[in-house]
């Protein structure tokens, strides 16, 4: 929560201070690319290969089995990264023109998106170095320490944003620049946990480790199953840059808002269930594996489904409450909001691939949801070509909403086809319920909320709207759960 709060205002400095112009399409398309790939990591291949590995020698084996694990781990895993670092910032020219083909044409752009792209791809070894570190700490039940470590990049980038970009040629440079020293203060930040747990690495690279070679067998599959949704946010990059100018900046403002949710929740709750599952796996115990999964997928529903409808009403109020200024105007509010719209239309979605992935990955099958995820990225494929043309950048949000929904819908059809998972005979009636309270909740803030006011609005009006309105809802969905008998207690995972 703190973290996204703190990205939050990261980004309104970014829309106050920058605008929305080519020097911050250019930074947003270089921070991506590295970011893109710390997802395979922190939140994806990298997470869901090592922490079932590492569970088997949590559970059945010595601790001195499980530290020389780690150092081998943490030696080949830096190694790699260090290779794949240095190539990234060697190739910067290539990849900006392969990820940002629009560029190409624009040469201060062009120039701007390639030596920004220098900068911050280093980060991808700090950050990834991260998510190794928070897949030790997570198995051993410490998640508090890998949550806040977040909240380290948005201090990093919202004083260079403030400090440092006044002093640079280029101000825009100065946010590449916070990126790169986020990346070390979050590595750092990690190192007295592993300490106290005495499993602070030392690096030994074992690349015929028989625990890595596990570790790499299950990950390279996996790098395209449980990171279909970033390769498709890719995507989307790479044809917003032969749109309009600023076409990726809107892209980025809307799906940031959609992230919220999907961090604070998605993500939470995928990285608690997969140490659960892969315990419950390891431990020969099919029942409280499908009991764990349906308690995550209910909540999914119960958070997931007014989170998406409240973004979709609240699209413009939430953009104008938190970006609008001289440089991010009301028409970048409208089209901003429009590709909002379409992102939170798939937002349980992505959601439920991030829950129903760790299902697969926990039980060492990555490769089912490696062909689900090929399918489905070449459904976006599709869909983008179909849908950008008439509908711009909006389009491309629309079709990788669209093709999440249908990747989950792959996941799930296969875990209950193949009996690993068996839905609560409560299903019906619970959704039946959920989707009632939902219903209640959209027609409150349909009626109450007048969007043409907002603009004229002063910046505490909207502000002091916009968390009335979000709270007078979040009461109303409150009180129509409890009153159709939903009750917390139903969602103890016991």
């Amino acid at each position: 929560m703190i973290s996204r709060i703190l990205g939050f205002i990261r980004d309104m400095l970014f829309a106050r201070i920058f605008g929305v112009d080519a020097g911050t399409d250019a930074f947003f398309v270089a921070f991506k690319i590295p970011n893109f790939l710390r997802r395979l990591f922190a939140e994806g291949a990298f997470a869901q290969a090592f922490v079932p590995v590492l569970s088997d020698y949590k559970e059945q084996g010595s601790k001195q089995a499980l530290k020389l694990f780690i150092d081998k781990t943490a030696g080949t895993l830096a190694l790699v990264l260090v290779f794949v670092s240095l190539i990234g910032v060697i190739a910067a020219p290539i990849i900006i023109t392969l990820f940002a083909p629009g560029f190409s044409n624009e040469g201060k752009q062009y120039d701007l998106a390639v030596q920004m792209l220098r900068i911050t791809f280093p980060y991808l070894f700090f950050i990834s170095s991260v998510a190794f570190a928070g897949g030790i700490l997570n198995s051993h039940g410490k998640f508090a320490v890998p949550a806040f470590t977040p909240v380290f990049l948005n201090i990093c980038m919202i004083s260079a944003a403030i400090w440092l970009s006044p002093l640079m040629d280029e101000p825009v440079i100065a946010l590449a620049w916070g990126v790169f020293a986020a990346g070390i203060v979050q590595l750092l930040f990690q190192f007295p946990a592993l300490y106290r747990l005495g499993l602070l690495p030392k690096l030994k690279p074992g690349f015929k480790d028989p625990g890595v070679k596990r570790i790499l067998k299950l990950m390279l599959p996996a790098i395209f199953g449980v990171s279909v949704t970033q390769i498709n946010l890719l995507l989307d990059t790479i044809i917003a840059s032969l749109l309009t100018a600023g076409s990726v900046s809107w892209l980025y403002y809307s799906d940031r808002l959609v992230e919220f949710p999907l961090g604070l929740f998605g993500i939470a709750l995928a990285t608690v269930i997969l140490p659960s599952l892969s315990k419950n796996h390891a431990a020969n115990d099919p029942v409280q594996f499908s009991k764990s999964l349906n308690w995550a997928l209910q909540l999914v529903l119960l958070i997931g489904l007014p989170a998406s409808i409240g973004l979709l009403i609240l699209a413009e109020p939430m953009l104008s409450t938190l970006f609008q200024s001289d440089k991010f105007t009301t028409h970048d509010v409208h089209l901003a909001g429009e590709s909002l719209m379409a992102y939170s239309m798939g937002l349980l979605g992505f959601i439920l691939v991030k829950v129903l992935v760790p299902g697969f990955s926990s039980r060492k099958d990555t490769k089912t949801p490696v062909r689900f995820g090929i399918y489905a990225m070449i459904a976006n494929m599709g869909l983008n070509i179909i849908l950008a043309f008439p509908f711009a950048h909006t389009g491309l949000a629309l079709a990788t909403s669209l093709s999440a929904f249908f990747n989950a819908s792959l996941l799930l059809g296969k875990l209950i086809k193949d009996k690993i998972f068996t839905p609560g005979k409560n299903w019906a009636n619970f959704s039946v319920k959920v989707i009632f309270a939902n219903e209640i909740m959209a027609l409150f803030l349909y009626i109450g909320v007048d969007i043409t006011q907002w603009f004229e609005w002063s910046e505490f009006d909207r502000t002091f709207n916009l968390a009335l309105w979000i709270f007078l809802a979040g009461l109303v969905y409150l009180f129509a759960l409890l009153f159709i008998g939903v009750r917390p207690n139903n969602f103890i995972n016991k």
